[in-house]
């Protein structure tokens, strides 16, 4: 098959997945979609070395989540992140009592690997499963390999319809101290003392901002590649005990907030969409060692682990938004993020209030009510943590 074929046929792939998705919501998620026909595709008439043949698979894919990890902690506001400290304290709770759950409940029943490989992409996003795939498969453990993948694919159906019922509940009663506060007039003048409060003059960096005219996309991928550089290098020191993943997004973090790197960079230098890209077709490309029995096999492993980290992650996340004065719905709904992060938090949020309003002061209200909060619920949870989790379990394999 020539190079131009197997990319077509890739990106055929994930076009109909993201129509799919959106077509129907992210009910059916588009990387469900595109799992599926990876797996049907590579079980009839794929070549189980599509990935490599556009050349998407090592180094490239490497090199591609080092750039991405880098640009997660550029968009990182620490000060933004800091109002919202009752919702980070609550998806923080419950990620560690899924963890638990997970370690004293499933490790009897599955076993070790299992859980260490799957754990860290059920507790986030792409980036967590592609470092426990990745880590696994040097491990020479194929199934645990197989499994930290399809997690990553089946997590939603659990998160997205208890998401949905949680924010419905919330949207209620958020409905019930909107009229009883006066309606769209009392919220408009909430709104603006807010804006009065908030505003503010941009922080001075250490480092100067470079000349738009001489700040290209060249210029940002070295300045990405050198941050990467020293992630590596002060991974080495610690013999990788500390994973270079999770020094990039440090290294992310501090660089961003001394100017060196900007602001959301991978959008700034246009290349956003073509490294994600890069990262999922080399994820579901791991799929060509599924076999039918393979995933028969890890059937029941997925469940067991996906049940008892969700109760296990209600349970703490809901007791410390008590505690917190967070409703119990609104804790477990930003914990839930972690099982899709954005853009589904954003689409249940929009979908709930949309259910709920009656008009679009109503909507209105419901939206920045709840948005922020699962918004930086679904940013702490698979932007930060997962990684942080993923580095943790690399070396517990």
């Amino acid at each position: 098959m020539a190079p131009v074929t197997a990319l077509l046929i890739i990106a055929v792939i994930f076009a109909l997945g993201d129509f799919i998705g959106t077509k129907t919501k992210a009910w059916i998620p588009s990387v469900f979609v595109v799992a599926v026909l990876f797996l049907a595709g590579y079980w009839t008439f794929l070549p189980k070395n599509l990935i490599d043949l556009p050349g998407f698979g090592m180094p490239f894919a490497s090199i591609a989540m080092y750039m991405c990890i880098t640009h997660m902690g550029t968009i990182i506001s620490i000060s933004e992140l800091i109002k919202q400290w009752k919702v980070i304290a609550v998806t923080l709770a419950g990620l560690t009592g899924m963890i638990i759950a997970c370690w004293f409940v499933c490790i009897p029943l599955i076993g070790r690997e299992y859980v260490v490989s799957g754990l860290p992409s059920l507790t986030g996003g792409i980036v967590a499963a592609l470092m426990m795939q990745e880590g696994a498969a040097k491990k020479g453990l194929e199934l645990a390999s197989i499994l930290a993948i399809v997690m990553y694919v089946m997590q939603g159906f659990a998160g997205y319809p208890l998401t949905a019922i949680c924010l419905k509940k919330e949207g209620r009663r958020l409905l019930k101290i909107y009229h009883e506060n006066g309606g769209a007039e009392g919220a408009k003048a909430s709104e603006q003392a807010s804006v009065a409060i908030e505003t503010k003059v941009e922080k001075k960096k250490l480092i100067p901002k470079v000349p738009t005219k001489y700040n290209t996309s060249a210029v940002m991928f070295a300045k990405m590649a050198f941050s990467s550089f020293l992630a590596v290098q002060v991974a080495a020191l610690t013999h990788n005990k500390v994973s270079p993943f999770v020094l990039c997004l440090v290294f992310g973090i501090i660089l961003q907030e001394i100017g060196f790197l900007e602001r959301d960079i991978l959008h700034a230098s246009n290349s956003f969409g073509f490294l994600m890209f890069v990262l999922m077709v080399y994820i579901f490309g791991a799929l060509s060692k599924a076999t039918p029995a393979m995933l028969a096999q890890i059937a029941w492993p997925l469940i067991i682990i996906i049940v008892v980290g969700v109760i296990g992650m209600a349970i703490t996340s809901m007791l410390l938004g008590k505690f917190l004065g967070i409703t119990k719905e609104m804790a477990f709904a930003t914990s839930l993020t972690a099982l899709y992060g954005f853009p589904p938090n954003y689409v249940l949020t929009e979908e709930a209030s949309k259910a709920l309003a009656k008009d679009e002061d109503e909507k209105k209200y419901l939206m920045d009510q709840m948005l922020p909060q699962m918004i930086v619920g679904g940013f702490v949870t698979v932007t930060i943590t997962s990684v942080i989790i993923a580095g943790i379990f690399i070396n517990l394999l």
